[in-house]
């Protein structure tokens, strides 16, 4: 790959130095960052041809938090062309309701400078994010946009993309360390939550099930973006309705279980994650339904019947799963997750468990919301 001549020299590139690395069409206008995220280093740029002006996004990528920037960019390059084509098909606006790379001027999708990796995407104009669930209403529009992601990359061989972060989401292996942790009591904490400890492993009969029904085939190898928050979802500005899937760093191979449950843990709560009094943790299901029934409408009848059977028991693995990690990690002396104080991992544990326990005593309800709004 070219690289640059402050590269060469050694110097760190700022996003004046990597745009002109990018085949960005027209004169450049204008620039700054852009956004709130806290891995990547994000900026917008405006550019002018003629009487047109575009904008597009430059993005430093963080190499600390994925290391393996080329297994990332392969999934991110074959996922978007690959969604661009089926939008295409479907009569949609390829640059508006899927990511689309700006190649470098060497042609490749993303530049390395001396392990300083930069990529860029075009803009989509005239859209909104939402950090929380206004309504039933959006939340269920985040669902039907999560269930069409996976509908158009149904027919897309999932075994080609890399892991980024090796076994995200094998519960099984999780489970591993944190027997492991607990043996190893780094902390000295251990004592402190036998609790805990045992209500993980009164339910390690849940570890392997979707990871053993992708061996055997009974679960599909589906391509999983794993960060299904609501600010991941690009909302038209005008029809305030849910047209883009973004944040791909994490795309890997897995199960439509662990992007259903993750986002059903996370916006299904009634507090924050890490809300100490469990007063005020409740899962609830009327905003369950309204992801469940958008979900479904989304993905229509690329889902399979025991994938149906399961959404639930795929929310209460991903939400066991994270409460798993967060007591795993405040008995290794907190060394994964930042914390604010001593116990954070634990309140966040505590969090999880509590929607656990109270998704476990409504299961039927949660079956039964399924069955009901699943296409035949």
């Amino acid at each position: 790959m070219e690289k640059s001549r402050d590269a060469a020299r050694g110097v760190k590139l700022n996003f004046m130095t990597a745009k002109g690395e990018f085949a960005f069409e027209g004169e450049y206008v204008d620039g700054g960052p852009y956004g709130d995220g806290h891995i990547n280093d994000t900026y917008a740029l405006t550019y002018r041809d003629g009487d047109k002006t575009r904008r597009y996004i430059l993005q430093r990528m963080n190499t600390h938090v994925f290391p393996d920037i080329p297994t990332l960019m392969h999934n991110i390059g074959v996922v978007t062309r690959y969604l661009s084509q089926k939008i295409e098909e479907s009569g949609g606006d390829p640059e508006r309701e899927t990511l689309t790379l700006v190649p470098t001027r060497s042609g490749k999708n993303y530049l390395d400078t001396d392990g300083e990796c930069w990529r860029a995407f075009l803009f989509i104009e005239d859209t909104e994010v939402y950090q929380l669930a206004e309504s039933a209403e959006v939340f269920g529009d985040t669902g039907r946009a999560f269930g069409l992601f996976i509908a158009r990359l149904d027919g897309f061989d999932a075994s080609v993309l890399g892991e980024v972060i090796p076994n995200f989401h094998n519960t099984a292996d999780r489970y591993a360390k944190f027997e492991a942790a607990v043996k190893a009591n780094k902390s000295g904490r251990a004592d402190m939550v036998k609790d805990e400890i045992e209500f993980v492993r009164a339910r390690k009969k849940y570890c392997s099930r979707v990871v053993d029904g992708i061996a055997d085939g009974s679960i599909p190898l589906r391509v999983t973006h794993n960060d299904t928050k609501l600010n991941n979802i690009l909302f038209d500005s005008a029809t305030k309705k849910a047209i883009c899937v973004i944040d791909l760093d994490t795309i890997m191979p897995g199960s439509l279980l662990y992007d259903f449950g993750d986002a059903v843990r996370f916006g299904c709560s009634t507090a924050l994650e890490d809300e100490p009094d469990l007063d005020k943790v409740h899962f609830d299901i009327s905003l369950y339904e309204a992801f469940a029934k958008g979900f479904l409408a989304g993905i229509g009848d690329k889902i399979t019947e025991k994938e149906t059977k399961m959404l639930s028991f795929g929310s209460v693995l991903m939400t066991y799963e994270c409460g798993m990690r967060f007591l795993t990690d405040f008995i290794d002396g907190d060394v994964y997750f930042k914390t604010k104080y001593d116990t954070h991992n634990l309140v966040r544990c505590h969090t999880q468990f509590k929607l656990v326990s109270e998704m476990e005593g409504r299961l039927a309800e949660m079956d039964a919301i399924a069955a009901r709004y699943r296409k035949a």
